[in-house]
């Protein structure tokens, strides 16, 4: 694997820990734009290819979501419904009308709704690129011509795209595809949505990815969010040892989650469906530490009834006989808007009508999923958690927990995710059954950085001292309460910073499940003590580059690892779901302590 280029270093979003070393192969560019010239066809003509057309492509789309099935199956079905949304048929039908041909006119009103769904940003801004790839299956049924897909080099690759349709990233051949680097998509893209599940080493985000040739070595790093073209034999073999540690710890027993001494930590699972339980109860998930609702709502006109909520809930807490349910009750705005619930104009959703302050707007909402809660916790027999999202103040956390009583809900609690309710943990969990920390937000309220922004990305790190401190206050809340403080946002799924946050006073975890066996193996190397001289570490430091350094040096500092043995840089190309400490190159922890894929 020698070569007389220099290695360059690129660098990106990370989706998981994983790492992955192979040769690149490129996905066929997209079809050109069609031919404005007007059609030689009658507007009936063209408007029945037209349809056939649009519905050929929505049946081979679900065809595709009933063989992917769990997340795939819902992003897939989506997708078929955009292809035949009455909408879209309006403004296909209105450029027919002006003597187009149908490959335009479809090109043209996807291109359309694109730049509508772009201009919004957030979650809706990251589907304007499924319509992307509806559109183009719809031209190239209508040309007759394949459309563009995953290529097939005939050996196992890292896929490198603009971005990948959901249709592709659902269906990849994991015996082939060792990872995927993409120039466009962000973490709550398709593809990182679709990545995680499949735990597939993913980095989004690369702007330079363009420029990577078919053929060139790639070794790329989830964890640090980096791709090195054309990497030196020794970083190779370093990553190949990685997968091999990472492949002994997913085969390692299933056990509950504890530190060395016998402190238990509980694992749990983050999970957006009902339809993806069988697989976190499969990896050792030992409840659900976040339902996200929201995913009953998005996508609909109006909200879910009482009784579809219900089925959906009693699905869910019936997989989980005994066992901690945590359902976080409807977290829409900002990123998520509804137009049942919140649609005004806001400058900054962030700061906004979102989370409990959209459904206290919308109480009736609220009182219907409280309902459907409480029916399906009647059916069933696990231990079912409700929390309220976005709570900022103490009035807010009483008025949750008096609506969740008035259901005969009997665990209420609430997300800690800005710096207010952690500066007052110790008043909220006088009146909230539990504290479940959302990291994802509490980074950014607390670096006041947008967490879909990629400019202030950098901002976005949750090993920032700052935010370990706002989770230390509660924490400390949590012990003199007596009460448990659960995370929930994706530090969780980080085996170091998993350590730390149970130094922080951290009493469960909770993370995708296909992190589970990496935060396992990692909280079974230290003892309580250990994890709070890390946690003390971390805290000392200044920036979160800082932090992390600390602890790592502190995991070296306690116990000295084996340098790794000498590998080939001949070894076949590889992928795995671990690196250690957070991206952290640092050998000297590798045996110690290996990451997860989130």
């Amino acid at each position: 694997m020698t070569s007389s280029r220099t290695a360059s270093l690129l660098q990106g979003i990370g989706i998981g820990q994983g790492v992955a070393v192979g040769p690149v192969a490129r996905m066929a560019a997209p079809l050109p734009a069609p031919d404005d010239a007007p059609s030689t066809l009658t507007v009936e003509a063209e408007s029945a290819r037209a349809q056939a057309s649009l519905g050929r492509v929505a049946r081979e789309l679900e065809a595709k979501g009933q063989a992917a099935g769990g997340a795939a199956r819902d992003v897939l079905e989506a997708q078929a419904m955009m292809a035949e949304d009455p909408t879209l048929a309006d403004e296909i039908a209105s450029r027919l009308a002006d003597g187009k041909t149908a490959e335009w006119a479809v090109y043209a009103a996807f291109a359309s709704f694109r730049d509508q769904l772009a201009a919004m940003g957030g979650y809706l801004g990251e589907r304007a690129a499924d319509l992307d790839d509806v559109s183009q299956r719809v031209v190239a049924d209508l040309l007759g011509v394949p459309a563009p897909g995953v290529p097939n080099p005939g050996h196992p690759f890292i896929l490198v795209a603009r971005d990948l349709a959901p249709a592709d990233t659902a269906l990849l051949d994991l015996d082939q595809v060792l990872g995927l680097v993409t120039s466009d998509g962000g973490p709550t893209s398709h593809t990182a949505i679709l990545a995680r599940e499949k735990s597939i080493v993913a980095i989004v985000g690369v702007a330079a990815a363009a420029d990577l040739a078919d053929g060139t070595t790639l070794v790329i790093d989830a964890a640090a969010g980096t791709v090195i073209a054309d990497p030196e034999a020794a970083v190779v073999a370093e990553a190949q040892q990685r997968i091999a540690d990472r492949l002994a710890i997913v085969s390692a027993p299933i056990v509950p989650g504890s530190l060395a001494d016998g402190t238990p930590v509980p694992l749990l699972a983050n999970l957006g469906s009902a339809d993806h339980v069988d697989e976190a109860v499969a990896l050792g998930a030992e409840g659900v530490g976040l339902f996200r609702t929201e995913f009953l709502f998005l996508d609909q006109a109006l909200a879910p009834t009482v009784e579809q909520q219900r089925a959906h809930y009693v699905k869910l807490l019936a997989a989980f006989p005994g066992k901690k349910v945590v359902v976080r009750v409807l977290d829409a705005g900002a990123d998520k808007p509804l137009a049942f619930l919140n649609d005004a104009h806001e400058d900054n959703p962030a700061l906004g009508l979102r989370g409990l302050r959209a459904l206290r707007a919308s109480e009736d909402i609220l009182r219907e999923q409280l309902t459907a809660l409480a029916q399906a916790d009647a059916e069933t027999n696990a231990d079912l958690w409700v929390m309220a999202p976005m709570v900022s103040t103490v009035e807010e956390t009483e008025y949750f927990v008096a609506l969740c009583r008035e259901y005969g809900l009997k665990t209420p609690g609430v997300m800690v995710e800005v710096p207010s309710s952690a500066l007052l943990a110790d008043r909220v969990l006088q009146h909230a059954e539990f504290a479940s920390i959302g990291t994802n937000d509490l980074t950014q309220y607390t670096l006041a950085a947008d967490r879909l922004l990629g400019s202030v990305g950098a901002f976005q790190d949750p090993w920032h001292p700052a935010v370990l401190r706002l989770v230390q206050l509660v924490g400390e809340a949590g012990r003199r309460s007596g009460k448990p403080v659960g995370i929930c946002g994706e530090a969780a799924a980080d085996p170091l910073l998993a350590v730390v946050l149970t130094g922080l006073g951290a009493t469960t975890l909770s993370m995708s499940p296909s992190a589970l066996a990496d935060v396992r193996h990692a909280l079974q190397q230290y003892t309580a003590a250990d994890a709070a001289r890390l946690a003390e570490a971390a805290l000392s430091a200044d920036s979160a580059a800082g932090a992390r350094a600390a602890a790592t040096a502190a995991v070296a500092a306690e116990t000295p690892a084996a340098a790794h043995p000498n590998t080939t840089s001949e070894a076949a190309p590889t992928a795995a779901g671990s690196l250690p400490t957070s991206g952290a190159a640092s050998t000297a922890t590798d045996t110690n302590l290996k990451e997860a894929t989130s």
